[in-house]
């Protein structure tokens, strides 16, 4: 699930390696994780971009796209059913287990996440390629197959209020989660689902942006009210940063559980779901 920038180095150049930056900024950032990209990237990757390898015909942001259309775009990128994938992004662990999570969500289990990323890697002192690509990838061969237990949809989450069967976690700065802070999406009010409970995926991480241990990551779920007997479903306000918390679980030794693909956005923009502040 997590691998070092060490192995990563010694790996660079095997067969089978893919290196994909996964890279994404909330709206209210300018940056823009292609141009970062082409400034300075681990030598041999490919940009995979949350918001084209997405369902492209919902108002929604960048939601898990159909198996035929993330196939056909990661074979674009030269991955093949057989490869080991490693996804990193621009800020440590931020924006990468978003894809190492589709990945397995389309049934590729042999995926990473590089611990500490790019802002790691480069403190270390290697290697870093700047601009493009110079040819594009040969194109890989791809086979999805949905996995459906590991999303969520928003009349999952309806049903749940209900049933109270899964423990939600919100990914969002407490801020958010609480309604004292503002969304970075124009418009949209901030708080949380009903019953769910907050957990930063800040929280999981050391200062070099490094995953915690996972004994300290344990002891972070079981403050949030985790102890591996109800299932979790992770929430954010897109679906990025929930994956954090989906790696996090999985690094802790704990029941991964689902995602929920639609996230704050979702609920929050849903005239007939309730909203809880506080």
């Amino acid at each position: 699930m997590l691998i070092s920038t060490a192995w990563l180095a010694e790996h660079l150049a095997d067969p089978g390696v893919r290196i994909l930056d996964a890279s994404f900024y909330l709206p209210s950032e300018t940056t823009d994780p292609a141009e970062v990209f082409t400034q300075g990237h681990i030598p041999g990757a490919q940009f995979f971009n949350i918001e084209t390898i997405a369902d492209v015909e919902t108002e929604l942001p960048h939601m898990v796209p159909s198996a035929g259309r993330f196939g056909r775009l990661v074979s674009e990128l030269g991955v093949s059913s057989t490869d080991f994938v490693v996804f990193y992004d621009q800020r440590g662990i931020f924006s990468a287990p978003r894809g190492w999570w589709m990945m397995q969500l389309f049934g590729h289990d042999h995926t990473a996440v590089l611990d500490g990323g790019l802002p790691k890697w480069r403190a270390e002192g290697r290697a870093i390629e700047a601009g493009a690509p110079p040819t594009p990838p040969a194109p890989g061969v791809f086979r999805p197959q949905l996995r459906a237990s590991r999303l969520r949809g928003i009349g999952d989450m309806i049903d749940n209020l209900k049933t109270g069967t899964e423990q939600v976690l919100d990914a969002r700065a407490a801020g958010r989660f609480s309604g004292s802070a503002p969304e970075p999406r124009p418009g949209l009010p901030s708080g949380h689902i009903p019953g769910s409970r907050s957990l930063p995926a800040s929280d999981l991480l050391a200062p070099d942006k490094t995953m915690l241990p996972p004994e300290e990551l344990r002891a972070r779920f079981e403050a949030a009210g985790v102890d591996g007997t109800r299932p979790v479903v992770t929430s954010c306000g897109t679906g990025v940063s929930a994956a954090v918390l989906t790696l996090g679980l999985k690094v802790a030794g704990l029941p991964e559980g689902a995602l929920y693909d639609g996230s704050w956005t979702e609920w929050a923009l849903h005239p007939d779901t309730p909203k809880a502040t506080a």
